[in-house]
């Protein structure tokens, strides 16, 4: 039996996908699908550097309230119940996924892919993409690590499935449903069911929580929410952050090997990408400040919701006419310094924590200790971006536990306690980098500059911070270096840059403060005593 037909079968059997009705197209080519979505979906170009243009629709950002996760018993002990990770009934999921095979069923064509979940193939899993357009399939053959001809003749079935439905509505009526849109995950079932969303984003993010639970519970792996590349000498580094914090940029350096800008893994033997591809912010994107990213956007690569000339196909990336969430999803062969396969045998030198501070009042760069490190990976302070997520039209402050929150499968404690673990055993620093605002709030301040931020990182490369020489930073209790290459010595200290009275700035500064150590009541019961003193302190009235 062909590949082909084998699919086409193990569809008809698990399914009840009608391939008699149905054309299906397995593992097309990058040609292919740029012809399909040209021919078949509405508002699909190429642009003038050869990328597919394409639009998600209403939904251009996740929908994070319409994420469900199914309560069985093989599962639900393990899993963090609560705001991030809502329980849903199985048979509410089939009905969804019922709906959803349905759907397909109509359908003139779907595509299927066959990818990986993670570059180790020791760990990885093998995932399998089941849409009715073309575009989310190219977007998955992007972010998906892509089979060779010799592994998909031995692929077999997939550990993992998902059916995109996404542009026929859920049955807000059902019991569980909020709204239209539904994002479910069924780990008895090893599968995931989207409906009433075209946000391609929901897949890989899909993915990653899956890789959030499989990793740690089944292989004693952490999974982490993190950026990750590799010096000359061999030196690995992993950025922590969420979207819009700098993780993709900051890691995209040109005098080190990329091993991934989001998604991995820290097993026994190292570091290893989750992802073949890389998933990049495009709102203001320019060739003098991310040159890597901006050339990376070539054929084979998907550009979701930008805006263009007609006549030049050239694309503005400072129009957010659609979205401030514009992005691109493209091969991360198309990274030209990329390490391949994505994969160290090094454990991590530095551990290097991104904040987005919208109240101005974090340092640059601080040197942290274990316990502040610890304390800060719990707390995952920072700021949700404009487009990141529907809703959100301007950075808000937040708190997102392992820089991670929405993604989290099991309770943040769990991770963190892998990650202590790992960072006492290889010896790693650990930094924390504000790449937000210095001078003062949101609105006030000035974002801090890309190129003082890429001078901070440049600096832990090169061992300057390690040997600086440094001053405490009050009420935060952090570590500041008094210079580093490359940036003005005055912002590296934020209460010299502040735009305002004394008075305004120590508010300003003791009421994040209290934010953090207001969050941080939650995880107290699971807490040292030596990282609970690793937070803020506020003076004594």
């Amino acid at each position: 039996m062909s590949p082909q037909r084998r699919v086409e079968e193990e569809l008809h059997e698990n399914a009840h996908i009608d391939y008699s009705h149905v054309s299906i197209t397995w593992n097309p080519s990058v040609a292919q699908l740029y012809e399909d979505a040209l021919k078949y979906e509405e508002g699909s170009a190429i642009s003038s550097t050869g990328a597919l243009v394409t639009a998600s629709g209403n939904k251009t950002g996740r929908s994070p309230k319409d994420k469900r996760i199914v309560d069985e018993p093989g599962s639900s002990k393990d899993i963090w119940w609560g705001p991030v990770n809502t329980k849903l009934p199985e048979h509410v999921f089939l009905i969804n996924r019922e709906r959803a095979v349905d759907y397909l069923n109509t359908r003139k064509r779907i595509y299927v892919f066959d990818g990986f979940a993670g570059w180790d193939p020791k760990y990885r899993i093998k995932v399998r993409v089941i849409s009715a357009r073309a575009y989310h399939s190219l977007f998955m053959r992007n972010m998906l690590i892509r089979p060779t001809e010799e592994e998909l003749e031995s692929y077999g079935s997939p550990d993992f499935t998902i059916y995109n439905a996404g542009a026929f509505p859920a049955n807000r009526y059902t019991t569980g449903m909020t709204s239209t849109t539904s994002v479910a995950i069924n780990f008895h079932m090893n599968e995931m069911v989207i409906l009433g969303t075209e946000y391609a984003g929901e897949m890989k993010k899909g993915i990653f929580s899956v890789m959030h639970y499989y990793m740690p519970i089944k292989h004693n792996v952490l999974s982490l929410h993190s950026s990750a590349n590799e010096g000359p000498n061999g030196d690995v580094s992993i950025f922590f952050g969420l979207s819009g914090t700098g993780k993709t940029t900051l890691s995209a350096d040109p005098k080190r090997s990329l091993i991934g800008d989001d998604e991995h893994c820290w097993s026994d033997n190292g570091i290893f990408n989750i992802e073949g591809g890389c998933y990049a912010k495009c709102i203001h994107l320019a060739p003098e400040k991310e040159p890597e990213i901006f050339n990376a956007i070539r054929f084979g690569s998907v550009l979701e919701n930008v805006i263009y000339d007609p006549h030049s196909r050239i694309v503005n990336y400072d129009d957010d006419a659609l979205t401030e969430n514009t992005r691109c999803a493209y091969p991360i062969e198309h990274i030209p310094n990329a390490k391949i396969p994505c994969i160290s045998s090094n454990h991590p030198k530095n551990i290097i924590l991104l904040t987005c501070d919208a109240y101005g009042v974090l340092p640059p760069v601080s040197k942290l200790t274990s316990a502040q490190a610890m304390y800060h990976f719990i707390s995952g302070y920072t700021a949700k971006i404009a487009g990141t997520e529907e809703g959100v039209t301007e950075p808000e402050a937040t708190f997102s536990a392992c820089f991670g929150q929405p993604f989290l499968v099991l309770h943040p404690a769990r991770y963190a306690k892998m990650l202590a673990e790992r960072m006492e055993r290889h010896s790693a620093d650990a930094w924390l980098v504000n790449t937000g605002w210095n001078g003062g709030a949101y609105g006030v301040g000035e974002r801090i500059k890309l190129k003082y931020s890429r001078a901070i990182i440049d600096a832990i490369h090169t061992g300057e911070l390690a040997n600086a020489k440094y001053e405490l930073y009050d009420v935060f209790n952090l570590q500041i270096p008094t210079s580093c290459t490359g940036v003005p010595s005055e912002i590296l200290n934020p209460s010299k840059t502040w735009k305002g009275s004394e008075e305004s700035y120590i508010k300003t500064r003791n009421l994040l403060a209290q934010r953090f150590i207001e969050n941080y009541m939650q995880y107290e019961d699971q807490a040292s005593p030596e990282v609970l003193l690793a937070g803020p302190i506020l003076p004594s009235v």
